[in-house]
């Protein structure tokens, strides 16, 4: 066992600094410790947020390939909401770390084909969370970054209109989204967890003990929320579903006009040669159950993939809710390979509790390991091919294929596990 000094803890706190020159000189000094020899484990988590959008954690894209390092994770892939500002940052630490990444976006976007159906957002008929994959870096041609500025500005707009409405029924706690907000973010992408972390500071300034404020405006005991501040990241997500969530005061249903249109993300995508993937909650809403329709829509459109999160799945305390929400996983898993869709999965990182890695040894993860691996290779043999050479699953070359399940076969990368420090810099192709 490695003992750490306090120049270790130091340079792995750096790792996740606000400022890229600071990530990017500690990562240096670290590599140049020698590392144990392991066998990488045959894992993956494909669906990271960075704190480009918000990590529970705090892990910065650098951050997270030296997590994969250390905790030999064979791949890995970052997803954020509404930006790429992590894509190349990201790609560039897995070279040097040698591990295996991909990179994409997450947004929500509009069906108007299911605009009376809930899909995968509680409450919010025809609303979509939707994603793309792939992408190879985080500069883009001039039309995919007007998308990209499109995503941001719409995000931004819907952050200050929802301040404006909590700041309202929180007065006198109010906060400035420029001033409180953004200089929580790495480059001014702010969520609603950044917007909460705000409010509970703001509330902090104005009174030497705020737990009687938010008593009124929770609706509990000042004593039992004295009792809940106890737990930090419990109690911000209590604030957010008081206030931010479907009936709180800052909430706004929204309607066709507040997300883009699901083939605005798909234009991005192909613009930049990555890969449209839907998004499965769990299988229970009124869209989900017409799953089946709702990916002949999707493919239709454009979509080649699925992402899953499967510990949400099947991880439950309830035994009943968990054998319901686990025959489900197995019945989208199923129908995703009779629409030759590989699965991007993983934990997302973006709330609290939520693991580094699924439990692929899980007894309930069996049935569906091996599909949740190789997908995670195809898309990662797309990423290497698009990247260093320009024949990702959207070139020329791969459309000569003419099936999708011949593009996925002959993109899957190499399933073969490597020891630890097989590869240096570029990867192998």
């Amino acid at each position: 066992m490695m003992i750490q000094t306090g120049a270790d803890v130091q340079l792995k706190h750096a790792l996740n600094h606000f400022d890229a020159a600071v990530r990017r000189a500690a990562l240096a000094e670290l590599l140049k410790q020698p590392a144990a020899p392991s066998t990488l484990r045959d894992v993956a988590n494909m669906h990271c947020h960075t704190f480009f959008s918000f990590n529970a954690y705090g892990y910065s894209p650098t951050g997270l390939a030296w997590l994969a390092r250390q905790q030999a994770i064979e791949l890995m892939g970052i997803v954020d909401f509404d930006v790429l500002d992590a894509a190349s940052e990201f790609l560039d630490a897995c070279d040097v770390t040698e591990v295996r990444g991909s990179a994409g976006i997450e947004t929500r976007v509009y069906v108007p084909e299911f605009a009376t159906r809930e899909i995968n957002s509680p409450g919010e008929p025809g609303v979509l969370y939707h994603m793309a994959i792939g992408f190879t870096a985080t500069e883009v041609s001039p039309a995919a970054q007007a998308i990209l500025d499109e995503l941001r500005t719409q995000s931004t707009d819907r952050n200050r209109a929802l301040i404006d409405r909590v700041n309202a029924y929180l007065d006198p706690v109010g906060i400035d989204y420029a001033a409180d907000v953004l200089p929580l973010t790495p480059s001014g992408n702010a969520t609603e967890r950044h917007i909460v972390a705000a409010y509970i500071k703001a509330a902090e300034r104005n009174f030497d003990q705020s737990a009687p404020f938010w008593a009124g405006r929770l609706g509990m005991d000042a004593a039992a929320v004295e009792q809940a501040m106890h737990d930090q990241a419990g109690f911000q997500n209590r604030v957010r579903s008081k206030l931010m969530k479907r009936g709180g005061p800052g909430y706004m249903q929204p309607d066709a006009g507040t997300f883009p249109r699901v083939e605005r993300l798909h234009e991005l995508a192909l613009l930049c040669h990555a890969l449209p993937c839907a998004a499965w909650l769990d299988g229970l809403s009124e869209g989900e159950q017409a799953m089946d329709e709702l990916l002949t829509l999707l493919v239709g459109k454009g979509v080649v993939a699925l992402n899953i999160v499967p510990d949400r799945n099947w991880n439950l305390s309830d035994p009943q809710a968990a054998a319901k929400k686990q025959q489900k996983l197995y019945e989208v898993v199923a129908l995703a390979k009779e629409f030759d869709l590989p699965l991007n999965v993983g934990t997302e990182m973006n709330s609290f509790g939520q693991p580094t890695v699924d439990d692929f040894a899980a007894p309930a993860l069996a049935p569906v390991r091996d599909a949740f691996m190789d997908g995670a290779y195809f898309i990662y043999g797309h990423t290497l091919l698009e990247r260093w050479l320009g024949m990702g699953y959207q070139s020329d070359w791969a459309r000569m294929l003419c099936r999708r399940a011949a593009r996925n076969e002959v993109l899957r990368h190499d399933r073969t596990p490597r020891p630890a420090g097989e590869r240096k810099g570029r990867p192998a192709l």
